[in-house]
């Protein structure tokens, strides 16, 4: 029958009593399968982790554009991963950078947010990650 209709048999499930086959044209349920996939992997977002860099000598409009860059990353699904750097004698003030970065985390009272990693000194950077609610 597949002959006589210029198509192929394509054996659908093998395992069964009676072997499940179909007539279809193969090279065109190829195409469809693959575009489908195509669409699928279009449609899906992917979780980066995005990074927002400050020091505690911050002035208050640069705090500004960091704590509005993180709200945009949040709100588009990524993760933040926020780093207050420390240089030299700055490592005696790390209790600045601590205030700092929870002064930050404040801004996102009542948010959608989850804190992966509280606030901690690594090295000479004080590090928080934070991840939007759904993630």
């Amino acid at each position: 029958m597949a002959k006589e209709k210029d198509l192929d048999l394509v054996v659908v499930s093998a395992n069964q009593a009676p072997p499940v086959a179909k007539i279809l044209d193969w090279g065109k349920y190829k195409y469809e399968t693959e575009k489908k996939a195509k669409e699928a992997k279009k449609k899906q977002h992917t979780v980066d982790i995005k990074e927002v860099k400050m020091r505690y000598k911050i002035d208050v409009h640069d705090y500004e554009v960091r704590l509005k860059a993180t709200k945009k990353f949040l709100a588009s699904g990524n993760k933040v991963k926020v780093v207050v750097m420390l240089r030299g004698r700055e490592m005696q003030h790390s209790h600045l950078a601590m205030d700092l970065i929870n002064k930050f985390l404040g801004e996102f009272e009542g948010e959608n947010i989850v804190v992966e990693k509280k606030p901690q000194i690594e090295g000479r950077n004080v590090i928080m990650i934070l991840a939007p609610q759904g993630k």
